[in-house]
């Protein structure tokens, strides 16, 4: 089967497209044909947490298509159901945080940029019938992650504010989506002016500029809640929006890990903080039950062939991309 690997070097340097071999599926597992997969931030993370000596990696964390072949044991689905993967691995059920033992598809074990993978059969979910492969393929680590974040840890509630800085990566557009089908007012920011105009087209009710002073942009309005991914870039500005007694949650660091914060402004502040990552096979079922409700469908950016990895990467490194960037596998 052709899948896209990352093997002996560091980085894009060491990612190919090639022919590997096809895999039977085990007791409690199936086969899926892939008919569409999604490239996430975490791939590009893999790349150089995958190490040189270790074995050849099929990378991607999500994906969609068609059940091709069942393990011994399997009943919860059968050859030729449409299914989108859960992406967690031994994380079933709604928690404060996951289990021991989660891992997430595509590292340490194969991923979804191939024409078949194998996965436990709870992780094969029916897919959404008014999406597209595409649509399908790129839904559920970035839909999901915006889901926790959004709902579980911030508590999102009708009339609420949420600030979202950095709009245009695949989650920040899901948090948009998700928190104006929820009734709260939305503002974004984004250097580009082309990502703060398309997500005004989405529904944001104030688009700024992060270089401007977002206290002024905003004329002094405090907001609710704030879903920080940016890291030490914007972190501090973000807290400065918060009303008393508003939530942060930040389930990213893609402008640098490690963010000094005033205690005292915090603790006067009656500030809650919260850490969120990806989410439980509950509530990406929530979720999935949330976009149908709503009819929500991904924004997309890009569609690739898997030979085209290069590009797609390339697109991502330079944050070009607004919404998600999918593989179509045929």
């Amino acid at each position: 089967m052709k899948a896209i690997v990352h093997e002996g070097a560091a980085g894009l340097s060491g990612v190919s497209c090639r022919e590997t071999e096809e895999a039977v599926p085990k007791h409690g597992e199936v086969r899926i044909r892939l008919k569409a997969a999604g490239l996430n931030h975490r791939d590009l993370f893999v790349l150089h947490r995958h190490q040189e000596h270790e074995p050849p990696l099929v990378i991607g964390s999500d994906g969609a298509g068609i059940v091709d072949e069942v393990g011994a044991g399997v009943t919860s689905v059968k050859v030729g159901d449409e299914v989108i993967i859960n992406p967690g691995l031994g994380w079933p059920d709604k928690s404060d945080a996951p289990p021991a033992g989660f891992e997430i598809v595509g590292l340490p074990f194969h991923g979804t940029f191939a024409e078949l993978i194998i996965v436990p059969a709870e992780n094969a979910v029916p897919k959404p019938q008014h999406l597209s492969w595409e649509e399908a393929g790129v839904l559920s680590l970035a839909a999901l992650t915006a889901y926790r974040a959004l709902f579980t840890r911030g508590n999102v509630k009708p009339g609420m504010t949420v600030l979202i800085p950095g709009i245009g990566s695949g989650v920040a557009t899901f948090l948009l989506q998700f928190a104006k089908a929820a009734g709260a007012a939305v503002y974004v920011t984004s250097r580009s002016e082309e990502k703060r105009q398309k997500a005004l087209e989405i529904g944001a009710d104030k688009a700024i500029d992060s270089a401007d002073s977002w206290t002024e942009a905003l004329g002094g309005e405090k907001v609710d809640l704030v879903i920080e991914s940016v890291g030490a870039a914007t972190f501090n500005q973000s807290l400065e929006q918060l009303k008393t007694g508003g939530t942060i949650v930040t389930f990213g660091a893609s402008a640098g890990d490690e963010v000094m914060i005033n205690l005292r402004t915090f603790f006067y502040g009656q500030f809650n903080m919260h850490g969120s990552t990806l989410g439980s096979g509950e509530e990406l079922n929530e979720m999935l039950q949330f976009i149908e409700k709503h009819e929500l469908h991904p924004i997309m950016d890009r569609t690739y062939t898997l030979d085209q990895f290069e590009e797609a990467f390339t697109r991502m490194e330079k944050a070009e991309q607004i919404g998600k960037i999918a593989f179509s596998i045929e």
